[in-house]
């Protein structure tokens, strides 16, 4: 069996030979002054596959989210977003910390949504004692609740919503590949209500460093010197652009085998003593599940896998994380539900 198998993340993945290749030849210039061209043409794409008018590079999702949201609001205004949101949970505070804005959080529903007739009321009117509503943010495929799809429909009733408030809607797109390819639409179609969104190259398309956001011309524009500000100008990028590239053009169709390989996983799972999951809430490359078994709680559980050189991290005292992707084979899985089944019949 090929190991270490690491089911930790998609974000652990390793550039492909075409990637390695690309970084080696790309053409680059100073993407401060807008003149490397391999930037600009991946750019120029990403803005084409969303639906957007324009696109800016950056070097992570976390660095993407916070430009949006910082472009979107000033110091002070308020965000709307879900309470598993990985903005509110995984970011560093970096939209209060950095941009003194206020997050105004609402439950979301197992499935990543939220009620409309929250978020509408959650909405502030224009009253002095209030800070200003300014953004709502999505997230698709959503991490926490279980890598779940937003469908095109919801994602335009909130637009519609955000419209009709005067508000800005963001996605943080993060997987958002998965969830084109799980709902077989284009990524544009999921992104069509929102004014802005960030994609990321390096979880699922397994591309070394970067992120993007899309949107108008004027968001980019504010994007670029939020940007900047934050650090995030680059020189000659086009070294990474190159790997993002291979990315979108080779990596994506593909991704189809990851949300396989998590259902293959999650039936495995779920037909053991011990373990709890449901297999049929599985839809992209994301399997949560919890152990029971007596004795057992999931650092356990973790540190036991981990000794076999299988990699899962816990995410409570009884939950874990596995993440497929293009570096875990189908006898990976198999393997690894083996193991699991193994170790907890030991005690």
């Amino acid at each position: 069996m090929n190991k270490p198998i690491d089911l930790r993340s998609d974000t652990v993945t390793t550039p492909t030979p075409a990637m390695r290749r690309a970084m080696a030849d790309a053409v680059v210039g100073d993407d401060v002054y807008g003149e490397d061209p391999t930037v600009n043409r991946l750019e120029t794409l990403v803005a084409q596959r969303l639906g957007k008018e324009a696109a800016l590079f950056v070097s992570s999702g976390t660095m993407g989210n916070l430009v949006s949201v910082l472009s979107h609001c000033g110091r002070g205004d308020e965000l709307i977003l879900g309470d598993q949101a990985h903005i509110f949970h995984y970011e560093q505070g970096g939209c209060s910390a950095v941009g003194g804005v206020h997050p105004h959080i609402l439950p979301n529903h197992p499935d990543g949504t939220i009620d409309l007739d929250r978020i509408a009321k959650a909405i502030r009117s224009d009253n002095e004692h209030y800070p200003a509503t300014r953004l709502i943010a999505l997230e698709n495929t959503h991490n926490r609740c279980g890598g779940s799809v937003l469908s095109p429909d919801y994602v335009d009733a909130v637009g519609e919503l955000a419209r009709a408030h005067n508000l800005a809607l963001h996605i943080d797109g993060a997987r958002l590949w998965n969830a084109a390819q799980a709902l077989g639409l284009p990524p544009a179609r999921l992104v069509a209500a929102a004014d802005s969104v960030s994609v990321c190259f390096s979880k699922g398309l397994a591309a070394p460093v970067g992120s993007a956001v899309a949107g108008s011309q004027s968001f980019i524009r504010r994007a670029r010197r939020m940007r900047k500000q934050l650090g995030g100008g680059t020189r000659q990028a086009g070294v990474l652009a190159a790997a993002a590239l291979v990315a979108l053009e080779e990596m994506v169709d593909r991704l189809t085998e990851d949300h396989r390989h998590a259902r293959q996983l999650a039936n495995g799972l779920a037909a053991l003593d011990g373990i709890e999951l449901d297999p049929t809430q599985i839809q992209t490359n994301i399997v949560y599940f919890k152990v029971n078994q007596p004795g057992w709680d999931a650092p356990r559980l973790s540190q036991a896998l981990a000794a076999t050189e299988i990699r899962i991290n816990p995410t409570g005292p009884n939950q874990l994380r596995a993440v497929t992707h293009y570096q875990i084979s189908a006898e990976q899985v198999d393997w690894t539900v083996a193991t699991v089944q193994k170790l907890l019949a030991s005690q």
